[in-house]
């Protein structure tokens, strides 16, 4: 009996083991992959100007769009999307704890705004978050990408669409996947804790705005 007890312990010790080895490969893994910055890449590839000094010198689909166009902030975009699903996606289908997807999902985050392999300087990584946020489920990207088009489209600025989409984040999270709203909660003050200088900006009536109507 006490035999059978301790071998279970330990296949269950052995099991957390693993499960942490896996989700610190996992965590080393999207930071590095965060770390890939696709707009200054593209830029630096298209010989357009460094987005990390020009624009709003933030190197992210946005002000990709205001230095060059809707085709290469496109392509920006769908990369950052991708570098945060997929490392998260990786994790659920490893079978990681919804706390341990939130870590790698601060972790891609991360990556994209403290990028190793350019100095450490990056971006804002809403693209990244909104990345991070659609294995919870398509239904909650619905809503994301609503609201942001919804209040940017209003307001004409992308930071306050951004602060609006992650603070609603957890809410809309809550009412689809209650599981996850732990490390959305994580995510979202990372987000928003980012956009310090926008939102000093925004009070200031500073803050550059965007248009649709880009080439």
């Amino acid at each position: 009996m006490v035999f059978i007890l301790f071998t279970e312990h330990s296949f269950i010790k052995e099991l957390s083991i693993t499960g942490l080895l896996i989700t610190f490969l996992m965590v080393v893994l999207a930071y590095l992959v965060g770390s890939i910055s696709s707009a200054i890449l593209l830029c630096k590839l298209l010989n357009l100007p460094d987005p990390r000094s020009a624009g709003s010198n933030n190197p992210g689909a946005t002000n990709v769009l205001r230095i060059s166009n809707k085709y290469v902030a496109a392509s920006v975009l769908l990369f950052d999307v991708l570098k945060g699903t997929l490392p998260v996606w990786g994790g659920y289908f490893l079978g990681l704890e919804p706390v341990y997807l939130g870590i790698i999902a601060v972790a891609a985050c991360l990556g994209h705004m403290y990028p190793v392999f350019f100095n450490f300087s990056g971006g804002k990584a809403v693209a990244t978050a909104f990345g991070v946020l659609l294995p919870i489920g398509l239904d909650l990207g619905g809503l994301l990408i609503i609201t942001w088009l919804l209040v940017a489209k209003v307001t004409r600025y992308s930071s306050l669409a951004a602060i609006v989409t992650v603070s609603m984040a957890p809410l809309y999270t809550w009412l689809l996947k209650p599981i996850y709203v732990y490390p959305v909660l994580m995510l979202s003050g990372l987000i928003i804790f980012r956009h310090k200088e926008n939102i000093i900006r925004l009070l200031q009536g500073k803050e550059p705005k965007i248009t649709f109507s880009k080439k």
